[in-house]
């Protein structure tokens, strides 16, 4: 594997810290900005929507640039934003920076994958994703941990300094690493892009994905009070098991590369079957504490097997004009993580018990498995669409044919 990868990697833990460390400064923030926690919550939702509407826009206006220079362009938003967020003297001003740090996340994923695929044989596709998303999941085991600590001790301003830093390490690599080759965007320029979104096989992988992860988060983020209320665990433990949870998610993260350069679909299908099985298991597993620490371990396995695969299936099947379709799909993940946490919160809310987010997220990814089943009908379909068409036009010329060999 190309030593590029790790730029990428570099660049998606940085931005895979400052996604997710914000759950863990909350209390801090709402106290230093005088504000109520649910009103810092907002700022974790002004990150999610800034990923939802860069992803796209920002992969869409950069279609004709060198993706190595979108790709530096990206990571100095990046940077910008964290440092504005580290100097936010209000509320309002660190909503509107954490919207500015969310926007060039999902298009560096989205650019980054397509950019690592070009660097490596056919065969070796899914692995180089894989390896680009070590760096986010990775962020789970160490970052977010290393700059909660961070922030709890120096302040929730260190936090967002010492993930610009990182940002800057990851524009250093990415200067450095990533080869001017492989790297220029395609002759199809925004108007190719926006064409490869048209296509049903597209959406039909793009709505995999929001079933998919929806699932994970369905579960994921009521997964605190499931440990304490139902496992027992003090919630001084909860952050070591949620290390577990980031652990699961590396190996999974890897292991679904390695598979899916053998069998993209079955890695897919496998997965989301092997997901739904585990969630359904939660309310049973979370009854002791040995249990809940392997199912923790186990969701973060069998959710992120699936991410290379949807990212690559994306890819080919806008195999024309990848960026924007690639990016999209980062949009997807983050409209997952809402929808998933939403529906959860419903079977919370209606009274099912503590673990019903957990069932409700096994529906979601039988959804998932149903949308990939009918996208793999519609591939097989027009696969035998030509095949079909060319059989009859080779019969339509035989009567003529055997009409001109007679006497």
């Amino acid at each position: 594997m190309p030593l590029a990868l790790l730029a990428l990697a570099v660049g998606a833990f940085g931005i895979g810290t400052t996604e997710f460390v914000m759950m863990g400064l909350l209390p801090d923030v709402a106290d230093d900005l005088h504000i109520s926690i649910p009103a810092a919550g907002h700022l974790v939702s002004a990150y999610a929507l800034g990923v939802v509407i860069g992803a796209p826009l920002l992969a869409a206006v950069t279609a004709r640039m060198s993706r190595r220079t979108v790709l530096i362009g990206l990571m100095v938003l990046f940077v910008v934003g964290n440092a504005l967020s580290a100097f936010a003297p209000g509320n309002g001003s660190l909503l509107a920076a954490r919207f500015l740090s969310g926007l060039p996340h999902g298009a560096f994923f989205g650019v980054g994958a397509v950019v690592a695929t070009a660097m490596v044989p056919p065969e070796r596709k899914a692995r180089s994703v894989s390896l680009m998303f070590l760096g986010l999941t990775v962020a789970n085991i160490a970052g977010v941990p290393a700059a909660t600590l961070m922030g709890q001790h120096l302040g929730w301003r260190a936090t967002f300094l010492g993930v610009s830093v990182i940002g800057l390490a990851a524009i250093a690599s990415l200067a450095l690493l990533i080869p001017h080759d492989h790297t220029q965007a395609p002759a199809t320029g925004l108007r190719g892009e926006l064409a490869a979104l048209t296509s049903l096989p597209v959406w039909l992988a793009l709505g995999t994905t929001v079933a998919g992860f929806g699932a994970l988060f369905a579960a994921y983020s009521y997964v605190t009070p499931m440990l304490t209320d139902s496992a027992g665990f003090a919630e001084g433990n909860v952050t070591l098991l949620l290390a577990l949870f980031g652990v699961g998610a590396t190996a999974g993260n890897l292991l679904g590369g390695r598979l899916a350069d053998h069998s993209l679909r079955g890695t897919l299908f496998g997965g989301l079957a092997s997901l739904a099985a585990v969630l359904a298991l939660f309310p049973l597993l979370m009854r002791a504490e040995w249990s809940a620490a392997v199912a923790v371990t186990l969701l973060g396995t069998a959710a992120f097997v699936t991410g290379s695969p949807l990212q690559l299936m994306v890819m080919e099947k806008a195999a024309a004009a990848p960026s924007l379709a690639s990016s999209a799909n980062q949009a997807a993940f983050n409209l997952a993580n809402a929808g998933g946490a939403w529906i959860g919160g419903l079977a919370l809310a209606a009274g099912f018990g503590v673990t019903s987010p957990a069932l409700a997220g096994a529906v979601l990814a039988v959804l998932g498995l149903g949308v990939a089943g009918v996208a793999h009908a519609v591939d097989r379909r027009r696969e035998e669409l030509p095949s079909a068409s060319a059989g009859r036009v080779v019969t339509s010329h035989l009567p003529e044919e055997s009409g001109a060999l007679r006497p």
